[in-house]
């Protein structure tokens, strides 16, 4: 299983569409056996699902997440648990081990900011 985590100095990236790393973790039998960070290249929101797609990630855990990220996780058979916080190795291995401490119900929070523009996202807002 590969799963994988947004990424910035070993902790969990907070903001999914917004990330420029994911740290991607293969397992086996419930132990990591290997781990690299790849680059997004600067792609956002709907980009980045393929991105995790190509690298054939079945897991995410992340921070805060849109409706829209969540739909095309979905679309793509990614499984996510979000509004998770801390260290990004931690949280894979607390996930092996069935200790998550995940909100099923984590919605995206940068959209209660009046200055947020939308135009960017895949996902349609409404304020």
């Amino acid at each position: 299983m590969i799963i994988s985590v947004p990424y910035e100095n070993g902790q969990i990236f907070q903001h999914f569409g917004r990330t420029e790393q994911f740290k991607i973790y293969k397992t086996e039998n419930n132990k990591i056996t290997d781990s690299k960070i790849v680059s997004t290249n600067g792609n956002g929101h709907g980009a980045l699902v393929n991105i995790l797609k190509s690298l054939e990630v079945s897991i995410l855990i992340c921070g805060g997440i849109g409706e829209g990220a969540q739909n095309a996780l979905a679309e793509k058979g990614i499984q996510f648990f979000g509004g998770v916080s801390g260290s990004a190795d931690n949280a894979v291995k607390d996930y092996l081990e069935g200790n998550l401490n995940f909100d099923a119900h984590i919605k995206c929070n940068h959209h209660q900011d009046n200055n947020h523009s939308c135009t960017n996202h895949v996902h349609n807002c409404s304020h």
